[in-house]
């Protein structure tokens, strides 16, 4: 993997379009998950509005800093966990989020990880639903992806081939949603389907702040 970490020091685009294809295995107490990745989203640092590391580093985002190939994990909406992978020469922050994958180890262990879904395409569709697989949590944060010794552990796969890769906005951001940084495999069906931004807004049933649209995929 010592090949893939040198070129996630480059640009989070082109580390993105590299993790394409890519096998990410989980050691869990039901035995090894891995799936291969079908879909993934680049964020940056002090110029992209839409990243955790927009307004510099702090204890939650420190591994958006460097040094790249390592496991950046975080709690979203009060019940999910998302992975992403660093990049870019330590120092300067950047990861890529891991939104679907494709289960290629046992599904029968996949199944028993995932019991809720209904096809084997719903196993690691979304960047929720690809972390619960793996069993990723804040324990996890900082984890090195490229060593052997990892219990979380980045397999370099053949590159996908530039005419398979496609573009689109990111998912589930307030700022910079239109920035075309997510990017799947073309005909992939894990792939998530593409859902813009909703905006909280106030509920006067109860007075909570609810988002239209629903949850994020």
């Amino acid at each position: 993997m010592g090949g893939v970490r040198q070129e996630l020091e480059g640009d989070v685009v082109a580390a993105a379009r590299r993790l394409l294809g890519c096998t990410v295995a989980a050691d869990t107490a039901d035995g090894t998950v891995a799936v291969e990745l079908v879909e993934v989203e680049a964020y940056r640092g002090a110029d992209d509005p839409a990243s955790h590391s927009y307004r510099g580093r702090t204890p939650r985002n420190a591994v958006m800093f460097g040094p790249p190939g390592h496991l950046y994990v975080y709690f979203v909406y009060g019940m999910h966990f998302c992975a992403n992978v660093s990049c870019l020469p330590d120092g300067e922050a950047a990861a890529v989020l891991l939104r679907a994958g494709r289960v290629v180890s046992d599904p029968g262990i996949a199944r028993v990880r995932r019991p809720t879904a209904k096809r084997d395409v719903e196993l690691a569709r979304g960047p929720a639903r690809l972390a619960a697989l793996l069993g990723l949590g804040r324990e996890h944060n900082g984890v090195d992806l490229t060593s052997a010794a990892s219990p979380i552990r980045l397999v370099a796969g053949e590159p996908v081939a530039p005419e398979r890769i496609r573009t689109g906005p990111r998912v589930g951001v307030a700022a910079a949603h239109d920035v075309p940084w997510r990017f799947w495999v073309d005909g992939a069906p894990e792939v998530s389907p593409y859902r813009r931004h909703q905006p909280r807004v106030r509920d006067p049933r109860d007075g909570a702040g609810r988002r239209r649209g629903g949850l994020p995929t």
